[in-house]
């Protein structure tokens, strides 16, 4: 299993942060992320508009997976609605 980090811009409204939150975690669970570590970066400003949003809410979690299964785990973070924007990197050790 490799390390590695997820960011992901969800949006700031209350009740649909509650909501991404949730999603993310079913979505790492589903995927078997282990050791996952969740670090709130809070709401800020976007640079530019993403779905007619100005701020949004940024979550980091550090986690540990199969590396095939990132790529089915990107793909199911793309289709969900409640999730604005996210990146997935490697953590080199």
């Amino acid at each position: 299993m490799r390390q590695y980090e997820l960011v992901a811009v969800l949006n700031s409204e209350e009740d649909q942060f509650k909501a991404g939150k949730v999603a993310v975690a079913d979505l790492l669970a589903q995927f078997k992320a282990a050791e996952v570590k969740e670090d709130d970066m809070g709401d800020r400003p976007l640079a530019y508009p993403i779905s007619k949003k100005v701020r949004a809410h940024y979550m980091l979690y550090r986690m540990s997976m199969e590396p095939t299964a990132i790529v089915t785990l990107e793909r199911a973070i793309k289709l969900s609605p409640s999730i604005l924007k996210h990146l997935v990197v490697k953590i080199e050790e």
